[in-house]
């Protein structure tokens, strides 16, 4: 077996997916300590894993351990595969509504993401995206069943406080919120609504599952909201009254 054409096979095909040494790990069912091996050429990748990647991305034993894939990439994958595997870079799955359930249970199952609906936005690239739909009305003028694409944020300390998430939290489930962070209490945050009407609540950070930052927000232009004047002096009105509450509580 050539060690030296199984690692840099496997590191080539991680990169043509855009996947981090992690995101890859997870897919291959091993650690990522073992892709860094096996990429630095340290060790010798195991047949097991060599099938995984295999069944991934379409290939034999004999493609992976025999030949070096950077040469021969018009050889042993045609144009239209060629182009799936660029195109599946920025592949978004999508978590409708009824999947919320099992998206809480399986979140980090890599078997049901997989089972998710997937779409591609051509002007999102470079990071981890994903979509899910929310029901309700705390985040008008947002409209109920709109659809928030979010990237992944890995750790807590990278969100900013005003800017909206998708928060999956074990006790709220999956909630779209705006974060407001406490300097002085790290272990509790704060999510606010942009609709008003709705009161700020804080959850445990340790109950944060996952966090995608929103980045970009789908609507049916019929579910659009359209605001008179009175509506929205009353909607400053109660934001007031909310802003002052949480000065109260941070003070």
């Amino acid at each position: 077996m050539s060690q030296s054409l199984a690692g840099q096979n496997l590191k080539y095909l991680r990169k043509l997916r855009g996947w981090t040494q992690e995101e890859f790990a997870n897919k291959l069912g091993i650690k990522r300590s073992l892709v860094g091996a096996y990429e630095e050429e340290r060790a010798d990748p195991r047949i097991d894993v060599l099938e995984k990647l295999g069944e991934i991305f379409k290939l034999t034993l004999d493609d992976l351990l025999l030949k070096d894939l950077r040469e021969t990439r018009g050889n042993y994958l045609a144009k239209r595969r060629q182009q799936k595997l660029m195109s599946e870079n920025n592949l978004i799955h999508f978590v409708p509504v009824k999947a919320a359930a099992g998206y809480l249970a399986g979140y980090a199952d890599t078997e049901f993401i997989d089972e998710l609906n997937t779409f591609t936005l051509p002007m999102l690239t470079g990071g981890s995206y994903r979509a899910f739909e929310i029901i309700g009305d705390s985040m008008l003028p947002t409209p109920s069943g709109s659809v928030i694409v979010g990237e992944k944020i890995y750790n807590l300390e990278e969100a900013k406080s005003n800017n909206a998430y998708i928060v999956i939290s074990r006790n709220e489930g999956i909630v779209y919120k705006r974060i407001e962070k406490n300097n002085r209490n790290k272990s509790k945050v704060t999510l606010v609504s942009d609709n008003p009407s709705y009161q700020p609540y804080q959850i445990n950070t340790e109950d944060i599952l996952e966090l995608w930052q929103a980045q970009m927000i789908i609507t049916k232009v019929a579910s659009q909201q359209r605001w008179d004047v009175n509506q929205l002096a009353s909607l400053v009105s109660n934001l007031q009254e909310q802003v002052s509450v949480l000065k109260k509580k941070y003070n």
